[in-house]
């Protein structure tokens, strides 16, 4: 068990990250919201430009999106265990080939949180599937692509650079594909930094 979630259980009963209902002892979701995330389809395709593959393991509506505020909002990091574990039961196997990198969050965001959501799955992935965690991309300015109409995302990405050499072959890394156009300014700092392949892996897709 995290050892966050460890301490807040020794006080208060195992809650659901999901609907806050009490569930079994260390899970993170109760039966209920796990058997509905479990009927969730994912969703795969080219993606957005610069990508090789996009891959989503649940639409971005019901439990998928409670867990995604539940990681970002509310701090739950044994969130991220979960959704990876998702996404490396589901994905097809022949994606999960290369070093993970983690979409990076602006220095401000990541300040105030006090962690990086993105990171944070990409690193609980990385360690199921074994394959090295290369944090090389940094992310400048402080603009929210959160709450910004969706001409306005595309048309003025995040300013995103390759801080080192990039990894040939990338598995991208973020909790949600909403426009696609901050995939889009990683996949193009990856490939000016070496990358001959970039497949985007994330929790959930919005629709």
């Amino acid at each position: 068990m995290h050892p966050l979630r460890a301490a807040a259980s020794a006080i208060v009963p195992e809650l659901c990250a999901a609907c806050g209902r009490p569930c079994r002892p260390e899970a993170v979701v109760c039966t209920r919201c796990a058997r509905r995330l479990a009927r969730a389809e994912p969703l795969h395709g080219k993606g957005p430009p610069g990508l090789d593959r996009a891959w989503s393991s649940a639409p971005y509506e019901d439990v998928a999106r409670q867990l995604v505020a539940a990681l970002k909002f509310r701090r739950l990091l044994p969130v991220a265990s979960l959704m990876a574990e998702r996404i490396h039961r589901l994905a097809p196997g022949h994606l999960l080939g290369g070093a993970v990198v983690p979409v990076p969050a602006a220095p401000p965001r990541r300040r105030r949180r006090g962690f990086d959501p993105a990171g944070e799955l990409a690193a609980c992935l990385a360690a199921r599937i074994g394959a090295p965690l290369e944090p090389c991309l940094r992310r400048r300015g402080r603009r929210r692509q959160v709450g910004r109409r969706r001409a306005e995302r595309i048309g003025h990405p995040p300013p995103i650079s390759a801080v080192e050499r990039a990894p040939r072959s990338v598995l991208l890394v973020d909790d949600v594909l909403t426009t696609g156009a901050t995939l889009t300014a990683c996949a193009r700092a990856l490939r000016a930094a070496g990358a001959a392949r970039v497949v985007a892996l994330t929790f959930a897709r919005r629709l």
